[in-house]
């Protein structure tokens, strides 16, 4: 399957088929330039090779798996690798890997030189389905996330289901958090999908009809001025308890990014029944739907968010299946969103 991303001069397209990761090739030129191929210590190494051997000229480059590697200290040694590998305006960065890997690398491409080519092939759920696309890069400030970064769009992007055969099961489901987001903000049969299909036989319809949503809104609002922010459902309380209570850097113990939207999601849907359904599905992917945790630490995080305006911010509320609201409250008020433990 191909879809494009239609803005204008900076439109790509993005390839969802299984095995396309060893035919990149055939969507963008490896042969006539360097190519720096970037990825972490946690995805299996044939994936880079694979890249690796349809170039004339390639690097590859490993960094520590987790969010502790999108900080600039991580972000200068790529730079530092980019140009001791020689790279000039014309050769091209390739993200193997999973969200940590694409923003980082898309990131890099974005400042190196003023603007490389960057092509993204993303290997986990949680990239395949929300991240490679749209072209937001970035790092994170200490606990802040992406709170540094640029808009850049990919040349290519190419998803390979079957890079998700090597995913343990918990970071596999951890990704779909960000589906039943785009079903809850966007398209019902989606949702409806995860209530009554078999994620793992279904899997490609899932990641399809993600991408469809998030393209869509992205068309629409490539730098987020109005309805691309409908993709921060679930993460302005997501953020705030990734921040306190995240695997990232030093603490391996915790809890991964999906997880947090999908708390975060919960305390934003205003309908009750649905509430309860979405809850229901969450159980069904074995991610959380309360979680111990310092709220007054996650209130600071959250007053951090780069939704924030002064004394005010943006958070997304579904009323119902299929539909969102984003209302602008004032901070004094994001004490009463942390309800986080609401019993059945």
């Amino acid at each position: 399957m191909k879809l494009t991303m239609n803005l204008g001069a900076r439109s790509y397209d993005i390839i969802l088929k299984r095995g396309c990761l060893s035919n990149l090739y055939q969507f963008t030129d490896l042969t006539h330039r360097k190519v720096f191929i970037l990825t972490d210590s946690g995805v299996p190494e044939q994936y880079a090779q694979t890249v690796l051997a349809q170039c004339a000229q390639g690097t590859v480059y490993t960094v520590p798996q987790g969010e502790g590697s999108k900080c600039l200290k991580t972000y200068a040694a790529v730079l530092q690798a980019m140009l001791a590998a020689g790279l000039t305006r014309r050769d091209l960065l390739v993200a193997v890997g999973g969200g940590v890997v694409g923003d980082l690398g898309g990131f890099c491409a974005a400042s190196y030189m003023r603007g490389i080519d960057f092509v993204n092939c993303p290997t986990t759920t949680l990239s395949q389905i929300d991240s490679s696309i749209g072209g937001k890069t970035g790092l994170d400030l200490g606990d802040t996330k992406n709170i540094v970064g640029a808009f850049w769009q990919p040349r290519a992007v190419l998803i390979d289901p079957d890079t998700l055969a090597t995913l343990p099961r918990r970071q596999f489901h951890n990704g779909l958090a960000e589906a039943v987001k785009a079903g809850l903000i966007a398209d019902p049969a989606l949702f409806e999908l995860f209530e009554t299909g078999d994620i793992d036989a279904d899997i490609e319809t899932i990641i399809y009809r993600s991408l469809l949503v998030k393209k869509k809104i992205v068309e629409a609002d490539e730098r987020e001025a109005g309805a691309r922010r409908a993709l921060n459902f679930g993460h302005t309380i997501g953020h705030g308890i990734e921040a306190v209570k995240g695997v990232r850097g030093r603490r391996t113990n915790g809890l991964y990014h999906g997880e947090c939207v999908a708390l975060g999601m919960l305390p934003m849907i205003e309908d009750r029944k649905l509430q309860k359904r979405a809850r229901a599905v969450l159980r069904k992917l074995e991610l959380p739907v309360r979680t111990g945790l310092d709220k007054q630490k996650v209130l600071a995080q959250m007053q951090h968010d780069k939704k924030g305006g002064g004394d005010t911010i943006t958070v997304i509320r579904v009323p119902g299946l299929g539909c969102w609201r984003a209302d602008t409250i004032p901070m004094s008020e994001l004490p009463a969103l942390l309800g986080l433990e609401t019993q059945d």
